[in-house]
Protein backbone atom coordinates (compact mmCIF):
# COMPACT_ATOMS: atom_id res chain seq x y z
CA UNK A 1 0.00 0.00 0.00
CA UNK A 2 1.45 3.24 -0.48
CA UNK A 3 1.86 5.62 2.26
CA UNK A 4 -0.61 8.50 0.44
CA UNK A 5 -3.40 6.25 1.34
CA UNK A 6 -2.26 6.27 4.90
CA UNK A 7 -2.65 9.83 4.47
CA UNK A 8 -6.14 10.74 6.74
CA UNK A 9 -4.96 8.95 9.59
CA UNK A 10 -1.49 10.64 9.34
CA UNK A 11 -3.34 13.95 9.08
CA UNK A 12 -5.65 13.32 11.49
CA UNK A 13 -2.77 12.67 14.14
CA UNK A 14 -0.78 15.68 13.13
CA UNK A 15 -4.27 17.71 13.75
CA UNK A 16 -4.80 15.96 17.39
CA UNK A 17 -0.82 16.50 18.25
CA UNK A 18 -1.24 20.55 17.08
CA UNK A 19 -4.50 21.65 18.06
CA UNK A 20 -5.50 18.93 20.58
CA UNK A 21 -2.80 18.11 22.56
CA UNK A 22 -0.39 20.91 21.15
CA UNK A 23 2.52 18.73 21.95
CA UNK A 24 4.41 16.78 19.96
CA UNK A 25 7.20 13.91 22.23
CA UNK A 26 9.99 13.53 20.28
CA UNK A 27 12.38 10.48 20.47
CA UNK A 28 16.10 10.06 18.91
CA UNK A 29 17.89 7.00 18.29
CA UNK A 30 20.55 5.73 16.48
CA UNK A 31 17.69 4.23 14.30
CA UNK A 32 16.54 7.83 13.74
CA UNK A 33 13.56 10.11 14.76
CA UNK A 34 10.63 8.92 16.49
CA UNK A 35 7.15 11.21 17.00
CA UNK A 36 4.49 9.86 19.64
CA UNK A 37 1.20 8.67 17.57
CA UNK A 38 -2.17 9.01 19.20
CA UNK A 39 -3.75 6.55 20.42
CA UNK A 40 -5.74 4.35 18.02
CA UNK A 41 -9.16 5.66 20.52
CA UNK A 42 -8.12 9.18 19.99
CA UNK A 43 -7.84 8.98 16.29
CA UNK A 44 -10.68 6.95 15.99
CA UNK A 45 -12.59 9.39 18.04
CA UNK A 46 -11.19 12.27 15.56
CA UNK A 47 -12.48 10.60 13.06
CA UNK A 48 -15.68 9.64 14.18
CA UNK A 49 -15.25 6.15 13.19
CA UNK A 50 -15.56 2.93 15.42
CA UNK A 51 -12.34 1.64 17.11
CA UNK A 52 -11.78 -1.20 15.54
CA UNK A 53 -12.00 0.60 12.26
CA UNK A 54 -8.73 1.71 13.12
CA UNK A 55 -7.05 -1.27 13.74
CA UNK A 56 -6.36 -2.91 10.84
CA UNK A 57 -5.11 0.79 9.35
CA UNK A 58 -2.73 0.48 12.00
CA UNK A 59 -1.80 -3.04 11.52
CA UNK A 60 -1.32 -1.96 7.57
CA UNK A 61 1.02 1.06 8.53
CA UNK A 62 2.93 -1.45 10.73
CA UNK A 63 3.74 -4.26 8.33
CA UNK A 64 4.54 -1.27 5.76
CA UNK A 65 6.98 0.15 8.20
CA UNK A 66 5.43 3.12 9.29
CA UNK A 67 4.83 3.28 12.89
CA UNK A 68 5.88 1.12 15.71
CA UNK A 69 3.42 -0.17 18.37
CA UNK A 70 4.52 -1.76 21.88
CA UNK A 71 1.98 -2.96 24.33
CA UNK A 72 2.14 -1.13 27.21
CA UNK A 73 4.13 2.02 25.86
CA UNK A 74 2.22 3.01 22.77
CA UNK A 75 3.10 3.51 18.91
CA UNK A 76 5.51 5.69 17.81
CA UNK A 77 6.65 6.36 13.90
CA UNK A 78 10.03 4.66 12.24
CA UNK A 79 12.02 6.37 10.49
CA UNK A 80 9.82 6.12 7.40
CA UNK A 81 6.73 7.47 9.26
CA UNK A 82 8.71 10.01 10.74
CA UNK A 83 9.59 11.84 7.43
CA UNK A 84 5.83 10.97 6.00
CA UNK A 85 4.20 12.16 9.19
CA UNK A 86 6.60 15.64 9.03
CA UNK A 87 6.04 16.21 5.21
CA UNK A 88 1.91 16.13 6.38
CA UNK A 89 2.85 18.38 9.28
CA UNK A 90 5.17 20.79 7.50
CA UNK A 91 2.88 20.89 4.13
CA UNK A 92 -1.00 20.90 5.49
CA UNK A 93 -0.23 22.52 9.01
CA UNK A 94 3.14 24.66 8.51
CA UNK A 95 1.48 27.40 10.64
CA UNK A 96 0.61 25.54 13.46
CA UNK A 97 3.18 23.01 13.54
CA UNK A 98 5.79 26.38 13.76
CA UNK A 99 3.26 27.99 16.55
CA UNK A 100 3.63 24.93 18.75
CA UNK A 101 7.17 23.16 17.96
CA UNK A 102 9.23 26.40 16.64
CA UNK A 103 9.57 27.00 13.10
CA UNK A 104 13.76 25.91 13.24
CA UNK A 105 12.62 22.96 15.06
CA UNK A 106 10.48 21.93 12.39
CA UNK A 107 12.88 22.30 9.78
CA UNK A 108 15.78 20.69 11.87
CA UNK A 109 13.45 17.55 12.58
CA UNK A 110 12.54 17.68 8.69
CA UNK A 111 16.36 17.67 7.88
CA UNK A 112 17.22 14.85 10.24
CA UNK A 113 15.12 12.64 9.21
CA UNK A 114 16.08 12.89 5.67
CA UNK A 115 19.80 12.68 6.37
CA UNK A 116 18.98 9.29 8.34
CA UNK A 117 17.40 7.93 5.49
CA UNK A 118 20.61 8.31 3.32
Amino acid sequence: MSTHEYDDIIDAAVRILLEEDRCVTVSFSPDGISLRFPTTRKLAEHLGIPHYYVLPRFGEMERDGLIRRIERVGISTTAAGTERLLAVMAGRHGDRAAEVLGSGVLRALEIQAAQRRG
